[in-house]
This record gives C-alpha cells, structure tokens and sequence, in this order.
C-alpha cells in the first residue's frame, strides 16, 4: 500500500491538473463560439457559390476550357490535410490522418506506390504525422491558425491551383473535420481540382437562357477561382470549430475523470491513514501491556 505522503503528492498533481483541464475547457468554449459564428455565417455563401458554379460550368461551353476544369489521367496528387496546430483534442488529428492513410490505400495505391502523392499540411500535427510516415510534405501553411484569415488561406489555395493548372498535379482532395456541433466533428474528404459539374445540373440548365453581363468569360474567369478559395477558407473555418469543440469536449471528460481519480484516491488516503492511526494504536497498547507484565 502507498503511503501517506505518496498519496497526498499524486492529490495534489491531479487537483493541479484537473484545474488546468477546467481552464482549457474553459478557453476552448469562449473560442469555439467565435469559431462557430464565423463558420456558420460563410457556409450557406459558400454552398450557394459553389451551386452556382456549377450550374454555371453546365450551362456554358466556355467554362469547360477553364484549365481547373481540365480532367487528366490520375499521376500525380496533391492532399491538403487540414489538422490544428495544437494537441489535446481528442482524436480530432488521428482522425484525418486516418483517412488521408486510407484515401491512398484505396484511391491512390498506385500513384503512393510510386511517390507520386504529395501533402500540403495546413497545421502542425498533420505536417509532423506524415513527415514521420516519410512522405513528401509541404509545410509552408502550418502556421495558417495562427493568424487565420481569408488573406492566409488564398496563399495556399492559390499555390494549389497553380499546381493543378501548370499540370504538376493531376487531382487536388481536401481533407478536415466538418463541424456539426461540439461533441460531433465528421472528417469530409472533397474534391477540389479539377471542378466538378453539378449533378443533374444538365438537365436544370437546358431550359434556361442566360444572359451574361459583362461577358460568359469574364464571369466565368472569375467566379471559378473565387469558389475555389472559399471552399478551402470554409474546410479551414470547419476544422478550426471543430478543434474547439473537440478539445473542449476533450477537456471536459478529462475533469471528469480526474474528480473519479480524486474521489478513489481520497478513499485510499482516508484507509491508509485509518491503518497507519490502527498501527499506531496497537503498538502503544502492546508497549503498554508489556510495562504491566513487567
């Protein structure tokens, strides 16, 4: 049995710790709903501009030379991983990893074979996952949550899309955590290059006549790669609630388990200290008797 002194030391290491777990909860719900604003405010835009993208691209012949339009053999692939820059969240990283491991095992055996698949890690813990795991990995977006703006995330669209256009890759996929709500974060994997046409939008389309003001190819010119950062600023505003959530629903089971230790430790000490007074007390008796006997 441990002693009294271990068992005050470990009471006091887990009071101190579980302090620490309410503050980060703390601090992570007083970020999550300014993260939560900010994602629910940009996704019904977000969603609109990329239906109307879509119906656009179905509509017009011009769009269809759009070089993001440009659908090539599967050689080379670019994943943007998204992940937080920082721990204690649960699963909220493995998860993506996860599945980036095993959208290649699946989807792109042959190009990951051939080292033909490359990451663009936005967060450290996705950079640092896959660097272990000796993959190619470009690392010049993790520290996008430091500063997260839409300035922030257009360099690493931007470089992505140059990428796709000058035919350095052949796909580009996103992948992040979709924030739901703080207790619910489902890892999306979507296609970001080449575009897409809606579904169905064929037949939506046929019987619409578009008038275009200035002209098809400047709306068209402009709208796509428009749509394509804001689809990549919402993956990043989507993982940056979720971490909140996450760690905050992370935190809150880790006080949580700390009061369980405490409560079984305070018991521990309440019978190490009741054996030690017993002892105590059997020992003075003892000495006692053995005077009387004397």
């Amino acid at each position: 049995m441990a002693s009294l002194k271990e068992v005050r030391a470990r009471i006091s290491s887990i009071n101190s710790t579980q302090q620490i777990t309410k503050a980060m909860k703390m601090v992570a719900a007083a970020k999550l709903r300014r993260a939560q604003d900010n994602i629910t405010q940009l996704r019904p835009y977000a969603q609109k501009l990329s239906q109307m993208l879509g119906t656009v691209s179905a509509g017009t012949e011009t769009a269809s030379e759009n070089p993001y339009k440009q659908v090539r053999p599967i050689e080379r692939v670019l994943l943007i991983v998204v992940t937080s820059d920082r721990g204690l969240c649960g699963a909220f990283n493995t998860n993506v990893v996860k599945a980036a491991l095993t959208l290649m095992d699946e989807k792109y055996a042959a190009q990951a074979r051939s080292g033909n698949v490359e990451i663009m890690a936005i967060g450290k813990k996705g950079s640092e996952a896959f660097q272990r795991r000796g993959f190619k990995v470009n690392t010049a977006h993790v520290d996008a949550f430091g500063s997260l703006s839409f300035a922030t995330v257009r360099t690493a669209a931007e470089e992505a899309m140059e990428g796709f256009a000058s035919g350095r890759y052949d796909v580009i996929d996103v992948l992040y955590n979709e924030f739901k709500n703080a207790a619910m974060q489902i890892v999306r994997t979507e296609q970001m290059l080449p575009i897409a046409t809606a579904e169905n939008s064929t037949s939506t389309t046929a019987s619409i006549n578009y008038i275009f003001e200035p002209s098809e190819v400047e709306i068209v010119t402009e709208l796509i790669p428009k749509t394509i950062k804001i689809q990549l600023y919402k993956a990043v505003l989507d993982s940056n609630a979720s971490e909140h959530g996450a760690r905050m629903t992370a935190m809150d089971k880790a006080t949580e388990n700390a009061g369980e230790l405490l409560k079984e430790l305070r018991l521990v000490y309440n019978r190490t200290r009741q054996a030690a007074i017993t002892t105590e007390i059997l020992e003075i008796v003892g000495g006692a008797e053995a005077l009387a006997s004397t």
